[in-house]
């Protein structure tokens, strides 16, 4: 934790109150208060490699939502029997588009040869967590981040 003695106002919100840094973490658990990540990296990591069927599988999926959502605006149209065209439109939609889902899945999959052919999960991760609170309650705040007992 490293101690901060900087004051900033804010341009946007000029009503809101000055805000102010009172210590920094390396880890957002450590953190508390108003938490504003800085230095922010994008990561992406693999989970595991993708084949014909699990790429077959995800374009099903998507396209089974796409469906059932298209089918559904349309039933939507009907006035005579609203309720029931909308769930057969939407079951209907979903299948089509499950069918046409999977193949456009395995067709991406095939044209891209290998060079892909993994599935990963990627976000922003911060390498540092500041703790912002405002003026008036900083020292306070502060009082409580570096005391034995943080219960309060």
């Amino acid at each position: 934790m490293a101690e901060h003695s900087t004051v900033s106002t804010s341009a946007v919100r000029p009503t809101e109150p000055a805000r102010q840094v009172i210590a920094t973490f390396d880890n957002y658990a450590d953190a508390r208060v108003a938490i504003v990540g800085r230095d922010l990296e994008y990561v992406e990591q693999v989970l595991g490699r993708l084949n014909y069927g699990g790429a077959a599988l995800r374009g099903a999926g998507s396209g089974a939502l796409v469906g059932a959502l298209i089918g559904w605006i349309f039933g939507l149209f009907d006035w005579i029997q609203p309720l029931i065209s909308t769930v057969v439109l939407a079951g209907y939609g979903l299948i089509f588009g499950a069918i046409v889902g999977a193949l456009i899945g395995l067709l991406m999959h095939a044209l891209q040869g290998g060079r892909r052919d993994f599935h990963s999960v990627s976000g922003l991760l911060p390498k540092y967590y500041d703790v912002v609170a405002d003026v008036e309650a900083s020292d306070r705040a502060l009082q409580i981040l570096t005391s034995d007992n943080r219960r309060e």
